[in-house]
């Protein structure tokens, strides 16, 4: 987990041990849930071969969307500067970002003005940088790692051994009675007789005659509606 110091000059000091020549690739990628909001970022790191240096994941309180990418730079760059690599790539999928970075679009925002200055700055110290934009479906592994770091900083997170099979919303108990309507009586068979004037109700289509009266197959009969 990278440390929460974005700006502490004792993070990016050069080792002792320096890997001249050796070109780190990373994926970095930031999130709120609500802007601002809780916030995470994510890094995966990998050396050239493909290998996987490293994963980091930090919460960063309640913060904004862009804030949360910048982090996701810094840490990548802390970590490199802290580990004596001087080549470092990276992907982000945020285009406002990488565009400032390369100086394309301006700093505005008074807010990540100071995120901005601190990431060319430890830019600065490396002997070669590179950032490309990449759409976020390029950039899965990061954002889970940003997301997990959303999780533990809400309490969202669950433990895998708690996972339970759902069972019912509203399982019924013994002692709780049936809402399930009883079932109707036998009908009569009881046929009226000519002329006779019933009562009855319909439902689902159907005419249901009051009394336990049942009419025979083709009986014609005249309905009146109450």
């Amino acid at each position: 987990m990278a440390s929460g110091n974005l700006f502490g000059s004792e993070s990016v000091e050069a080792p002792t041990r320096q890997r001249a020549g050796e070109v780190i690739h990373a994926h970095c990628d930031g999130g709120a849930r609500g802007n601002p909001g809780p916030a995470g970022y994510g890094a995966v790191i990998t050396a050239a071969d493909g290998s996987k240096l490293a994963e980091l994941s930090e919460f960063l309180g309640n913060r904004t969307n862009n804030y949360a990418e910048y982090s996701g730079l810094l840490g990548v760059l802390a970590w490199g500067l802290e580990h004596g690599y001087r080549s470092v790539r990276v992907v982000s999928d945020s285009e406002l970002m990488v565009k400032q970075i390369q100086g394309k679009y301006k700093v505005n925002s008074p807010d990540l003005r100071a995120l901005f200055d601190e990431a060319k700055k430890r830019i600065a110290k490396l002997d070669s940088f590179q950032i490309t934009h990449a759409l976020r479906h390029k950039n899965k592994d990061a954002d889970r790692l940003a997301n997990e770091a959303m999780d533990r900083g809400t309490g969202r997170s669950r433990p895998q051994e708690t996972v339970r099979p759902s069972t019912p919303e509203k399982p019924i108990s013994r002692a709780e009675p049936r809402t399930t309507e009883p079932a109707a009586a036998p009908a009569k068979s009881a046929e009226p007789a000519s002329g006779q004037m019933l009562r009855g109700f319909v439902r689902g289509g159907v005419i249901h005659l009051l009394g336990g009266h049942t009419l025979p197959e083709g009986k014609f009969v005249k309905v009146v509606t109450e």
